[in-house]
C-alpha cells in the first residue's frame, strides 16, 4: 500500500482497520481535559473495560465464600490459573504443557536459572546482548556469582557496531560460536526493551544448541508484540510479564515457558513450593517434592487471583481479535508511524532525530525508537505537554509504540503533525 501524510487518508486507514472497534473497550488517559494520545504499551498497557468488573467478581466471591472460595464459585481460585495456557499457547507458540502464569518476570527468571545455569568445567560462560534489561542482567549476575563464577571472565555482552544502537543478529551468533565449548547459557531479549529490536530466536537458539550450551528469552517486549513459535523453536526457556502488551495492569502477574523435551527423565533441579508439587502428593502433605508434569511444576505459590482476573480480561480481546490479526494491525501500524517519520526527515534540512529501530521487514514490532539529540529532554517534554504519552531515556532515546488494539492511524498522523511542529520550533 502507498501510504499519504495527510489526516484524510489516515482516516480512511482507520475506516478500513478491523481492530478499529476495540478502541472503545479501554479506557484512554485523559490530560487537560483531552484524550492523550498513548503510545506507551510498551510501557504500561491500557486498562481494559471490563477489568473492573472482573476483580469486583473475585472480590465478592471473597465477600461471599471466603476460604470456601478455593474450590466454589465461578473461578474456584486453586484452579484459577489453570485455564491461562491454553489462552496464551497461540500468543506464544507452544503447547499448554509448557506454559505457566506464575509470580513476575524477574521472580520467575531466577526460578529458571536455577534449573538452567549450570556451570561445569570449561563451560561457564553467559552470553546476552548490549543494552539488556537491567533486572535480567541483575539475575545472570546473581547465579553467576553464587556459582563461584567471575564476571569479568564469564559474562558476555554482544555489543553496537560503532555508529549503532543495536546489536546486530550476525554478531551475536558469531560471539556464540566464538564461545563455543566456554559457553553454557545464551539470554537474549526477544525484542529490546531500548531499541524495538526483534532478534531472530529462532536463529540464536539453533546456534547456542550447536555450541552445547542452553538458550532462554526474555520475553518482556515481545509477548502480544510479534509473532512467536517457541516450541516450533526448540527454545529451551523464557520468561514474561504480562502489564505491557497483554494490558494485565502495573505490576500483573508474569508468566514461564519451558520446553516439553525437558520434562523427560529425572526432573530438573528447581526450587520447589507447594503449588508446584503434584497434587496427590501435596494434599496428602508428603515430605518429599513431586514435581507437576510440565511447566507447572515450577509453581510456588497460590496464584494471585486479582491479578489474573485482570488478564482473563484482557485476554479475551485477543481470543476475540485472533493474535494473527493482532500482529498484522501491528506491523501496519508501526509502518506508517516510520512512513511519517520518514517523511519528516525527507523534508527537514537538517536532522532533527534518529531512528534507532532497524527498520527491515520482521525486525521490529509496534516500538519505534527514536534519538532527538542533545536537547531531547525538552523535546520530550514539549510532547507531553501535548497530551502525548512516550516513554523515554537520560540519552534521549524515546519509544513510539502504537498498539492495534486501542491506537489509530489518525493519532500516528497528528503525533506526526506534532512532533514536526516542535522540531521546527526548536
Amino acid at each position: 500500500m502507498k501510504f499519504e501524510n495527510s489526516l484524510d487518508f489516515a482516516k480512511s486507514l482507520d475506516k478500513d482497520n478491523p481492530l478499529s472497534s476495540y478502541r472503545d473497550d479501554f479506557y484512554i488517559p485523559i490530560l487537560n481535559d483531552k484524550e492523550t494520545i498513548y503510545f506507551a504499551g510498551n510501557g504500561i498497557g491500557l486498562q481494559p473495560k471490563g477489568v473492573q468488573d472482573a476483580v469486583l467478581d473475585e472480590l465478592e466471591n471473597w465477600a461471599s465464600y471466603g476460604v470456601i472460595g478455593m474450590e466454589s464459585g465461578k473461578n474456584p481460585w486453586v484452579h484459577y490459573s489453570k485455564k491461562f495456557p491454553e489462552k496464551l499457547a497461540p500468543i506464544l507458540g507452544a503447547a499448554q504443557s509448557e506454559i505457566v502464569v506464575m509470580d513476575q518476570l524477574t521472580a520467575d527468571l531466577h526460578l529458571l536459572l536455577t534449573s538452567f545455569y549450570k556451570p561445569d568445567g570449561r563451560r561457564k560462560k553467559v552470553l546476552i546482548e548490549w543494552k539488556a534489561f537491567p533486572s535480567a542482567v541483575y539475575a545472570v549476575q546473581s547465579h553467576m556469582l553464587l556459582a563461584g563464577v567471575s564476571l569479568e571472565e564469564n559474562l558476555v555482552e554482544v555489543g553496537t557496531r560503532e555508529g549503532e544502537r543495536y546489536t546486530r543478529n550476525e554478531d551475536i551468533l558469531s560471539a556464540i560460536e566464538a564461545a563455543g565449548d566456554e559457553l553454557a547459557l545464551v539470554l537474549i531479549s526477544g525484542v529490546n526493551y531500548y531499541s524495538g529490536q526483534v532478534f531472530d530466536m529462532q536463529a540464536i537458539t539453533e546456534a547456542a544448541h550447536k555450541a552445547g550450551a542452553l538458550c532462554g528469552f526474555d520475553l518482556a517486549h515481545a509477548v502480544g508484540n510479534v509473532p512467536l513459535r517457541l516450541h516450533d523453536w526448540n527454545v529451551d526457556f523464557g520468561v514474561w510479564c504480562s502489564y505491557k502488551y497483554l494490558n494485565g495492569g502495573p505490576g500483573a502477574i508474569g508468566g514461564l515457558f519451558v520446553h516439553e523435551r525437558h520434562f523427560k527423565g529425572s526432573p530438573l533441579p528447581r526450587l520447589a513450593g507447594f503449588f508446584g508439587a503434584d497434587e496427590k502428593a501435596g494434599y496428602q502433605f508428603k515430605k518429599d517434592f513431586i514435581p507437576k508434569s510440565g511447566a507447572a511444576g515450577w509453581q510456588l505459590t497460590v496464584p494471585p487471583v486479582l491479578s489474573l482476573s485482570v488478564l482473563e480480561a484482557s485476554l479475551e480481546f485477543f481470543e476475540s481479535a485472533g493474535f494473527d490479526n493482532i500482529v498484522e494491525g501491528g506491523k501496519r501500524l508501526s509502518s506508517y508511524l516510520l512512513f511519517i517519520l520518514n517523511d519528516i526527515l525527507k523534508n527537514t534540512q537538517s536532522k532533527p532525530f534518529e531512528i534507532v529501530t532497524p527498520t527491515g521487514e520482521g525486525d521490529h514490532g509496534c516500538q519505534i525508537s527514536l534519538y532527538l539529540g542533545a536537547d531531547g529532554k525538552h523535546k520530550f517534554d514539549m510532547l507531553r505537554n501535548n497530551r502525548v504519552i512516550i516513554t523515554g531515556f537520560p540519552d534521549h532515546v524515546v519509544r513510539v509504540a502504537p498498539v492495534p488494539l486501542y491506537n489509530t492511524y489518525e493519532e500516528v498522523f497528528l503525533f506526526g503533525k506534532i512532533l514536526e511542529h516542535i522540531l521546527i520550533a526548536h
